[in-house]
């Protein structure tokens, strides 16, 4: 009997391990189901990558990350950076600008257009070796914003007032609770200006374009697609098809493999984006739009 046991003792401890362990094996399996290759093409590592720049612009961290990680990428030989955004904040359109003008220095960099590249996604995207847009995009919008609501007429009505203890005579610059005073305004306008004067001498230099004529293509002037190409904002018309081209063009890859993005980060970039507005709404920078 002792001599049986022992010759099946190695089957039964696998089926004793299987039994023990059978939730934590089935969680293993799911999870190779879904993120195994389903071809042998997936196993193959990109030589092109495509990052997409969409909606208002306050967080770029992951976007100016994956940048990063494509320049740093020997196999990546080129970037597309799709972009469909109104615009957002001047810090961050910045960060994204120098990321992409650090990228421009190590292999070819391609802007494609999808819907509207304005005001502070345009700002981003100045530095690509092209910019290609849809035709039916809407481009330019270059100029600077901070505005705010007053509600002190909603406020007298509602029997509410505001106190405050500040030290700086321009530390209220901003408040909701009155209309802003010539000094405040003339503050504001000080700050608004310079920005403009570094968002158009950007342009300029990026685009070869004339800073003495810059209100032909700043100014916040909005431009279709051919339009824009008239003033030198972009430097070619077409669709996603045409960009990918392009940059295959650039990059010298004889069989182009492009990166394809996660479901899962896909959507988890909506959630951070939609938080990001959220919280700029309640707290509002100086834009660009």
């Amino acid at each position: 009997m002792q001599f049986i046991k022992n010759i099946f003792s190695p089957i039964l401890a696998v089926m004793k391990f299987i039994q023990e362990h059978f939730k934590a094996m089935l969680f293993l399996l799911l999870l190779f189901l879904i993120f195994a290759p389903s071809s042998k093409e997936e196993l193959k590592p990109n030589n092109l990558e495509q990052i997409y720049l969409i909606g208002p612009i306050m967080e770029v961290s992951e976007v100016v990350e994956q940048i990063e990680d494509a320049t740093s990428n020997d196999f990546v030989k080129g970037i597309l950076l799709v972009v469909d955004s109104p615009g957002g904040a001047v810090a961050p359109s910045i960060e994204v600008a120098e990321a992409i003008k650090r990228a421009k220095n190590k292999k070819p960099v391609v802007v494609y257009a999808s819907g509207t590249i304005a005001s502070g996604s345009y700002y981003a995207s100045i530095w690509a070796n092209e910019i290609i847009a849809n035709p039916g995009s809407m481009v330019g919008s270059i100029g600077v914003i901070m505005q705010g609501a007053n509600f002190s007429e909603l406020m007298d009505k509602l029997g509410v007032s505001s106190q405050s203890v500040q030290a700086g005579k321009y530390k209220k610059i901003g408040t909701a609770d009155r209309a802003w005073t010539e000094y405040e305004i003339n503050e504001l306008n000080k700050v608004i200006n310079g920005t403009y004067d570094m968002f158009t001498a950007d342009v300029a230099e990026a685009r070869g374009l004339d800073i003495n004529k810059r209100d032909n293509f700043a100014n916040a002037h909005i431009f279709t697609a051919a339009q824009a190409k008239d003033v030198g904002l972009v430097d070619s018309l077409g669709v996603n098809y045409d960009a990918k081209k392009r940059l295959v063009e650039l990059s010298g890859v004889t069989e182009a493999t492009w990166n394809e993005e996660d479901r899962f980060e896909k959507f988890m970039k909506k959630i951070s984006a939609q938080a990001a507005i959220t919280l700029h709404t309640y707290f509002p920078p100086l834009t660009l739009r």
